[in-house]
């Protein structure tokens, strides 16, 4: 009996992704509750450093609500703000350039490269300007961008690197973690990401001024209480979160080995499929399949997410359909800009299943599947 047939006997739905929330987890988040320490605390310390140690060498990290408040209180602490200008992709969640936008500055769209969907260098290059402060790139669906050539450019023009990490704990290019590259790095910790803190985020920093700052800021503009040094927010992390995500980092690696072999299982089973293209992955780098993204000819992506869904009940997502430089948001800073591999990207890419809960009968389904729609559509 093949997985359709068997699909078709039970009707499981198989999710796009699925968080994974144990006893651990739950056990974690009842010992916090009976402390009575329940805001930034001894789980929040604790966490930062386990996380440092973990993903990043050890590197300064301070924890927050959000993955988005890391980043635009990583920017702030980096010194970025109104009259600067930093180079982001367009190709890539609003966060990115919303956290420079918040800060006074602009955000920069520059077009991706076609085979990892991560920042073009020649497009970075050409996006410089005397305004230009710094480059931040995003380390998409689990990819690191081309960290070579992207450093090579910072260093021609005296340029910060700052990086979008959201998507890559774990992650690494030619031996070197992902959040150790930049300035400051942010890891998202919400529910869907390769690793959960509930919500939350993380600031890896290059150094100790850099920690400080984003720590001020993210406490009201203080270090200690009552001695507000400047305007801040309430961006803190509860111990509540930190005490799942201190669990979590126990399973991730784990976690991220079944992701990748739930990906080459899907490469091998997709292999060969006219106008389709399975994920590519650069010498060097180590790819944490954080999404599965395939790529098909724009005529077809819809076709074969809807036929995935209600014929065979396996979700997809498409991450992102509508350019960053195209959103109501955020067109005022590109007007008239042209990014054609963004454009085509954001036509053409479909996330499958890949999350670790996937079973073997999941991705012979999965695989079944996608040939069968591939088929029906030749």
């Amino acid at each position: 009996m093949s997985a359709i047939e068997r699909f078709r006997m039970s009707n499981e739905f198989i999710p796009a992704a699925k968080p994974i929330i144990g006893d651990e987890e739950r056990a974690a988040v009842d010992r916090v509750m009976r402390s009575g320490m329940i805001a930034q605390g001894p789980e929040v310390a604790a966490f930062e450093r386990e996380f440092a140690d973990h993903f990043v060498e050890g590197r300064e990290t301070v924890a927050v609500n959000s993955g988005t408040s890391g980043q635009h209180l990583g920017l702030l602490a980096a010194g970025v703000g109104p009259g600067d200008e930093v180079i982001v992709p367009s190709f890539t969640f609003a966060a990115t350039g919303n956290s420079v936008a918040l800060t006074g500055a602009t955000p920069v769209f520059a077009d991706i490269e076609p085979h990892y969907f991560t920042l073009d260098p020649q497009a970075v290059r050409a996006a410089i300007t005397p305004k230009t402060k710094g480059i931040m790139p995003v380390h998409l669906y689990g990819h690191p961008f081309l960290v070579d050539e992207i450093e090579a450019i910072a260093k021609e023009h005296g340029l910060a690197i700052y990086e979008d990490a959201a998507q890559a704990h774990g992650a690494s290019w030619g031996g070197r973690p992902v959040g150790t590259i930049g300035d400051f790095a942010m890891f998202s910790l919400y529910p869907t990401k390769n690793m959960t803190s509930g919500e939350g985020g993380m600031v890896t920093c290059v150094n100790a001024e850099i920690a400080r700052n984003t720590r001020v800021l993210r406490n009201q503009g203080m270090e200690k209480q009552y001695e507000n040094e400047v305007i801040g927010f309430n961006s803190r992390m509860t111990d509540i979160h930190a005490a799942i995500g201190r669990v979590q980092l126990t399973k991730v690696d784990a976690w991220t080995e079944k992701r990748k072999r739930n990906a080459a299982t899907l490469n091998a089973g997709l292999a060969g499929i006219e106008g389709l293209q399975t994920p590519r992955v650069a010498d060097g780098a180590v790819h944490v399949y954080h999404q599965y993204t395939i790529r098909l000819e724009s005529s077809e992506r819809d076709r074969f997410r809807k036929a995935l869904h209600e014929e065979y009940q396996i979700g997809s997502g498409v991450y992102y359909p509508v350019p960053n430089h195209r959103l109501t948001s955020l067109a005022g800073f590109a007007p008239g800009l042209e990014l054609p591999e963004t454009e085509r990207a954001a036509a053409e890419v479909l996330s499958l299943p890949v999350h670790p809960s996937l079973s073997e009968g999941d991705l012979e389904r999965i695989i079944e599947a996608v040939v069968s729609v591939s088929r029906a559509g030749a």
